[in-house]
């Protein structure tokens, strides 16, 4: 009977082993913001229908829409992280704006907003200033890496 126990030879002789290497990286090199992504898309779907969780609907009208555009915006970066990351690495920095912006809106687009509201949108900013800082990091890391 032949042999046919499998071989486990040294991979750093195979001729293509660099060009391996190179594509494996190119591969999952991208990947590096993907623990950030779900907190991302939740953090817009918060953001999106805190005004009907928190019930300021009839006091607050124009922030209730500004929440809600805010929030969407917030979820698509997110899909925008999770589907083609190397190429929005660069709106890391945008979403830092965004969460900057929250927190200072309801004095700008609301009208005499309670503690509540305030309170909301200070957590909302926050939380997207640092994950947009995450992101960012993430992003300088791996392009100075290559």
């Amino acid at each position: 009977m032949a042999n046919v126990q499998p071989t486990r030879g040294d991979m750093s002789a195979h001729p293509d082993v660099g060009e391996m290497r190179e594509r494996y990286d190119r591969v999952l090199g991208g990947r590096d913001v993907v623990l950030v992504d779900g907190p991302v898309f939740l953090l817009g779907l918060y953001c999106a229908v805190s005004p009907w969780i928190l019930h300021y609907t009839t006091s607050q009208p124009a922030l209730v829409t500004h929440n809600l555009v805010m929030g969407i915006a917030i979820g698509l970066l997110a899909l925008g992280f999770t589907r083609a990351p190397e190429r929005m690495y660069g709106l890391s920095w945008a979403f830092c704006a965004m969460g900057a912006w929250m927190i200072i809106a309801p004095w700008i687009v609301g009208e005499s907003p309670d503690a509540g509201v305030v309170i909301n949108n200070i957590i909302i900013g926050a939380l997207a200033v640092i994950l947009g800082m995450l992101c960012a990091g993430t992003a300088a890391k791996s392009t100075s890496r290559s």
